[in-house]
């Protein structure tokens, strides 16, 4: 596909859905990550009829460089950590624990809402489809991955829309998969390969998570 901009996420969606169908993932489960990346997961879930959940995760920040990550949280208690961002930035165990308590604090907040509607999939043995609307460093996508590998997952995908070149090729180590549909160069920011590319609201969220929930139950 020529580098093209994407209608909306519900487009984007569609695509990347027929994409990842591709590859007939067996015993799957969609991933998304709030919220950009719950609109495109939902499109991706319909495709494969897959169940549609949440990956919920937040970076353990190297204090004073926030963006580079020394770990990170996610739901049940996981926290992965990046032995070699630890070492070079030489961080003690004490800086690691107060950043992690202080990101599950956010990370729990932010899920409780979810989780009142959309109760966690039981990720063991199965093939986690992990989707966001766009990856431009990678950082939170890496973040999810790790966070699904140490929940004892079969397999990981990574699927976006759209994502530079390089950044495919770093995940093509870090997952069994990759799908991205575009993959342009230069990239400047993943809004600009998107139309319309309105916020996404916790409301939204939590209607397409009860929306799937009826589809698979149908």
């Amino acid at each position: 596909m020529a580098h093209r901009e994407f209608k909306d996420r519900d487009e984007a969606g569609t695509l990347l859905g027929i994409a990842v169908a591709e590859l007939a993932p067996v015993h799957a489960v969609v991933l998304g990550l709030p919220r950009g990346g719950v609109p495109v997961a939902a499109r991706v879930a319909e495709a494969i009829a897959a169940p549609l959940d949440v990956i919920v995760v937040r970076k353990v920040g190297v204090p004073g460089q926030r963006e580079l990550a020394m770990g990170a949280v996610g739901e049940a208690g996981i926290l992965v950590v990046n032995d070699d961002v630890v070492r070079i930035t030489q961080a003690t165990r004490a800086e690691l624990d107060e950043v992690a308590r202080r990101e599950r604090e956010t990370l729990e907040r932010s899920v409780r809402d979810i989780r009142s509607v959309r109760p966690r999939v039981d990720l063991r043995g199965r093939a986690a489809v992990i989707v966001d609307d766009g990856i431009a460093t990678g950082a939170t996508m890496r973040a999810a991955v790790r966070v699904a590998r140490a929940d004892s997952v079969e397999s990981v995908i990574v699927a976006t829309p759209v994502a530079p070149p390089s950044v495919v090729t770093d995940f093509e180590d870090e997952a069994d998969a990759v799908v991205c549909v575009v993959q342009p160069e230069p990239f400047g920011s993943v809004g600009r390969w998107y139309r319309n590319f309105g916020e996404v609201g916790d409301d939204e969220v939590i209607d397409l998570l009860r929306a799937a929930m009826i589809r698979t139950a149908d």
